[in-house]
């Protein structure tokens, strides 16, 4: 049974994982609950080290059994220090197009999960509809670019995906580039929820964005029920 606890989510030093139980580290009871909706096991990723993460990804395992575990589109987790939030949502990596030296594994393949996701941004269609409903009703964001310099689209700015198309476009072709689809748990929301209602936060949202991640998936999964929207927007708000 989940144990995790709201005070696993440290804004000054990350996402607690070490020195915890299985039921309570953030990996496991995500990881499961992932390989319950779907039936098939899933792998976890992770940018961190010692007893706190930063980023935690989950994606189907048989993804991985063609391509490096970063051409997979994800699910994700982060806890952004800087903006005090916790991030959920779906990312796809493009990696380098041009990489450096010392980093040739890294350079985009034809296999990445990377290409299904543009074929969805230039279709427009079902994907322009699902990202309009999220960014403009739901309060998703949308980050893509470089990690160091891409470009954050919010309500605020979001004009469809030409924009999404031509910041893609000019990418830099030596920088590790990206594209979030992202829901943010503002300190305060988090700190007025207990470990229990976190969860069902996450997971409502990875439900919202099941539709974009799993169709960027070389492998057909049985996507997870969503919830009904009433219920998904209870869990984060």
């Amino acid at each position: 049974m989940a144990d995790f606890r709201r005070e696993y989510l440290d804004f000054e030093r990350g996402i607690r994982i070490g020195r915890l139980e299985p039921e309570q580290r953030l990996t496991r009871v995500l990881k499961c609950a992932l390989e319950s909706a779907f039936g098939a096991p899933f792998a976890t990723v992770r940018w961190g080290r010692g007893l706190y993460w930063q980023w935690i990804g989950f994606f189907p395992k048989i993804a991985r059994q063609a391509k490096a575990s970063f051409g997979c589109a994800k699910y994700f987790v982060s806890l952004d220090r800087q903006q005090r939030a916790l991030h959920a949502g779906m990312q796809v990596e493009r990696g380098y197009v041009t990489p450096p030296p010392e980093f040739q594994e890294c350079r985009l393949q034809a296999n990445w999960d990377w290409h299904r996701l543009l074929a969805l941004l230039r279709s427009g269609g079902a994907a322009e509809r699902l990202l309009a409903e999220r960014v403009m009703q739901d309060g998703f964001r949308i980050f893509v670019g470089s990690w160091a310099g891409g470009r954050e689209f919010t309500a605020a700015n979001f004009t469809g995906l030409s924009t999404i198309r031509r910041v893609i476009a000019r990418a830099p072709a030596r920088a590790w580039c990206g594209f979030q689809l992202f829901y943010p748990l503002r300190e305060e929301e988090i700190r007025a929820m207990d470990g229990r209602d976190i969860l069902d936060a996450i997971l409502a949202i990875f439900a919202e964005v099941t539709p974009l991640v799993s169709a960027c998936w070389d492998v057909r999964l049985w996507p997870p029920q969503a919830e009904d929207a009433a219920s998904r927007k209870r869990a984060t708000t």
